[in-house]
C-alpha cells in the first residue's frame, strides 16, 4: 500500500485522556435503513481477549471537518454488526479456501 493512500486511510481522534490517537478506517457504509452514512475503525488496540477493539460512529461524507456521532440506538447496532458478520464469514471463507489450495498443491 503506498503512503497516500495509507493517509487517507487514517484520522486522529483525541481520546477521553485528552491524548491524540492515529485510527485506521476499515470501512465506511451508508444505511438504506437508517439513511446515516457510517464509518468503522480501529485504534489497534487490545481488549483484554486480545482482540483488536473495532468502533463505529456516524460521519457526514460531505463535510471536510469530521465531527463522529455516538451510534445511539439498538437499530443501529444491529445494522453495523449484520455487517461486520458477514464480512467476517466472508474472510474466514476466503482464509479457509486458500488453506484447501495450499494443502492440495502440497
Amino acid at each position: 500500500m503506498n503512503e497516500e493512500k495509507k493517509l487517507e486511510n487514517t484520522f486522529k481522534i483525541i481520546n477521553d485522556n485528552g491524548e491524540e490517537v492515529m485510527c485506521d478506517v476499515l470501512f465506511t457504509f451508508d444505511s438504506e435503513e437508517t439513511k446515516k452514512s457510517y464509518i468503522v475503525y480501529t485504534d489497534n488496540s487490545k481488549d483484554e481477549e486480545g482482540n483488536i477493539q473495532v468502533f463505529a460512529s456516524i460521519y457526514d461524507p460531505n463535510k471536510e471537518d469530521q465531527k463522529l456521532e455516538a451510534i445511539k440506538t439498538e437499530e443501529e447496532w444491529k445494522v453495523i454488526e449484520t455487517i461486520l458478520n458477514t464480512l467476517q464469514e466472508e474472510i474466514k471463507k476466503k482464509i479457509d479456501s486458500a488453506a484447501v489450495e495450499e494443502n492440495n498443491e502440497q
